[in-house]
């Protein structure tokens, strides 16, 4: 992959681990600082506990002094402030109440200072993964003092039952507590299944992820549950969880939203089983696999409460040829005049749904499309193009839910759909679209979007992962400065609004930029 936003050193996202030492290397601080050097984040240490322990049993476990764990977390917060913080091991209730004030006072008042909002993931450990207890004294823990101080606590099915006192048998009670701890401690959690438990399958690794709130994520996607299954490839698994929860947090400091880091950390998590070693006499440590870029590591997500899911088994019209240079246009006229200067694809993207003319100019625009033997997307509206037999529909994410999906395919329709993000990219995927459109990448100002823009590096992600799938267009703020770098990622066509819309001659416009995609460089 070229790196199209090289990343120095000085630019790398600064991570913090604060939790315990693991003596035989495949868990805790060690497992951390691999997985956060392995996406490319900067990691720092807070050691709160040193352990003798190995890949098949827990010895000793010693805390450091509460005057060492506070020193570690002010000397760094004053040099080496955080992106995103990652809990593991916590030995003691003592250590549990000084780390949350530290993050009610400290904390706080650098993101009210510094202006930002630092993502704290908590990986409440208590039972290494041999099935020894980590905690000092074999106490049950409150988490309690760090209610509304996290981001996202990921427990496993021991742990989840331990944190809301009960004994889970099955996946409905599992997904009850996960509901409830939700609730106890206001925050969102990813309740694990990896290991043994009520949610264990021998083919799958199945998650919980119930989301209270996440920043700038679709609000189809909040305050919702979510089964994430991956598959099941060895049993090599020690310090699964430190890499997960560490994964997460790399993610989400390199500016991905809640939603996306959970998702790619467990395809990295995936990846990691699938490549691990055996070390010696129990289950081998994971290995470190870079950023992950093969779908089949990645989860499929599917719902489960009551909100709207998409439906399955559900495939649409395949386009044979590239739709290169996209115009999306919001009137007839520059529709027509651009199909005369020979666009072959366009998108007709009317805003004003009460407009007495819509009908009219939706079939007209279809019309002219069979005229012109071009490819005419309609935006929205897509029972009026199925009314008229159009060559496509493009739907945001939100009206997936609403639009009769069966009915678009059956009438061999194509599809294109939006996605700002892995999540998204994700559900768009599991109904087999016609093309995805990645955006926006660049600001726009032709719609308010929940997501902020995505970028180039976004972008090569979402290529270097979704390329070869389906078509993928970029979208979003690209004009003719742009052009070169949005080609070198690979994406395969682009599409742009007021690069054309707000041409003095569209046109001839149209011409320079689709001359200009044609000629662009290509990344190998």
């Amino acid at each position: 992959m070229e790196n199209v936003e090289p990343t120095s050193s000085a630019l790398k996202p600064v991570v913090w681990s604060i939790a315990g030492s693991d003596s035989g290397g495949g868990a805790g601080i060690g497992a951390d600082l691999a997985t956060m050097n392995d996406l490319a984040c900067h990691a720092c240490t807070v050691i709160t506990t040193l352990t003798a322990q190995s890949s098949v049993a827990v010895n000793l476990v010693e805390p450091v002094s509460d005057e060492m764990l506070l020193a570690q977390l002010d000397t760094l917060l004053q040099d080496l402030p955080p992106k995103a913080i990652k809990i593991g091991l916590l030995a003691n209730q003592r250590q549990i109440d000084i780390l949350s004030r530290w993050l009610a006072l400290e904390l706080d008042d650098h993101n009210k200072r510094s202006g930002t909002e630092v993502a704290v993931i908590l990986d409440p450990v208590m039972i290494a993964s041999c099935g020894d207890r980590l905690d000092e004294d074999d106490s049950r823990l409150d988490f309690s003092p760090f209610k509304g101080l996290i981001t996202l606590i990921t427990p496993n099915a021991l742990e989840l039952g331990e944190l809301v006192g009960q004994s889970l048998a099955d996946m409905s009670q599992y997904h009850l507590a996960a509901q409830d701890l939700a609730q106890l401690l206001d925050t969102n959690v990813l309740a694990k299944g990896g290991g043994k438990g009520p949610a264990w399958r021998a083919d799958a690794a199945q998650d919980i992820f119930v989301c209270t709130r996440a920043t700038a994520c679709s609000e189809m996607h909040q305050g919702r549950s979510f089964l994430l299954s991956s598959p099941r490839a060895s049993n090599n698994n020690h310090g699964t969880g430190c890499t997960l929860s560490s994964a997460i947090a790399s993610v989400m400091a390199s500016g991905f939203v809640l939603h996306d880091a959970i998702v790619v950390a467990k395809a990295y998590v995936c990846a990691g089983i699938k490549h691990s070693y055996r070390v010696d006499e129990g289950p081998g440590p994971l290995a470190r696999t870079s950023w992950p870029r093969e779908l089949s590591h990645f989860p499929t997500i599917s719902s489960l409460d009551e909100g709207p899911s998409l439906p399955v088994g559900i495939k649409f019209k395949t386009i044979g040829e590239r739709l290169g240079l996209y115009p999306v246009v919001s009137d007839l006229p520059l529709l027509a005049s651009l199909l005369k200067a020979g666009a072959k694809t366009i998108q007709l993207r009317i805003k004003d749904e009460n407009d007495p003319q819509l009908e009219d100019k939706i079939a007209h625009a279809i019309a002219l499309g069979r005229d012109y033997q071009a490819k005419v997307f309609i935006n929205d509206y897509w029972e009026l193009a199925l009314k008229h037999n159009a060559y496509g529909v493009h739907l945001g994410q939100e009206d997936l839910y609403v639009a009769d999906l069966k009915r678009i395919a059956e009438a061999q329709l194509a599809l294109g759909i939006s996605s700002h993000s892995y999540f998204e990219l994700l559900l768009a995927s599991q109904i087999t679209p016609s093309y995805i459109a990645l955006g926006h990448i660049f600001p726009t100002t032709t719609k308010v979007m929940p997501s902020a823009p995505q970028g180039l590096m976004k972008l090569q992600h979402y290529v270097d992962l979704f390329k070869g799938h389906y078509p993928l267009v970029a979208i979003g703020g690209i004009d003719a400065s742009r052009i070169e770098t949005v080609k070198r990622t690979g994406v395969d066509d682009v599409a742009i609004v007021r690069a054309v819309t707000e041409s003095q001659q569209p046109g001839a416009a149209y011409l320079a930029l689709s001359s200009a995609w044609e000629q662009a460089h290509v990344s190998q």
